[in-house]
């Protein structure tokens, strides 16, 4: 199995008015994602299944690279707050052949790419809009980074 794994885009800063799980994209966030997505999009195809966090900017940016690959997203709560264990645990329901994407947040996804490459305590800072491709050996949860791009190499991929 291959993990695309995906930062949301550049939201919104906080505000009092608005919680942190519903802050939206900002317009300059979603304009720069729409270039990147093309540019997954040149490099991995269409992934056969699209799972994102259920926070706001998430969901945007995941329905975002569905339109490019003409897919529809599923909510994964396991992407805001769970653990990189209890995400690998869930992806070993989907067949060994797919490509997942994952949309969702830091630190959890710089935990969850160190805990499948085996840097154990290591982080891999994700840029907003950044990418990295995996690909996971078996149920163990080990796996090999085939990628990892910040957006403004995924965006020089479009076509």
């Amino acid at each position: 199995m291959r993990l695309l794994i995906l930062r949301h885009a550049a939201a919104r800063p906080g505000s009092p008015d608005v919680a942190d799980e519903d802050r939206p994209l900002s317009s300059r966030g979603r304009k720069r994602f729409k270039k990147a997505a093309k540019g997954l999009a040149e490099i991995v195809g269409t992934p056969d299944l699209l799972l994102t966090s259920p926070l706001l900017r998430a969901r945007q940016t995941a329905k975002i690279a569905g339109k490019v690959w003409k897919l529809g997203l599923t909510e994964e709560p396991l992407l805001a707050g769970g653990s990189p264990e209890a995400l690998v645990q869930a992806m070993t329901e989907h067949p060994k052949d797919s490509v997942v994407a994952l949309v969702g947040h830091e630190p959890d996804l710089s935990r969850l790419l160190a805990h499948v490459v085996g840097g154990a305590g290591e982080r891999f800072p994700f840029k907003k809009g950044g990418a990295a491709l995996v690909e996971l050996d078996g149920t163990d949860g080990a796996g090999r980074l085939i990628w990892f791009m910040p957006p403004r190499c995924l965006r020089a991929f479009r076509a």
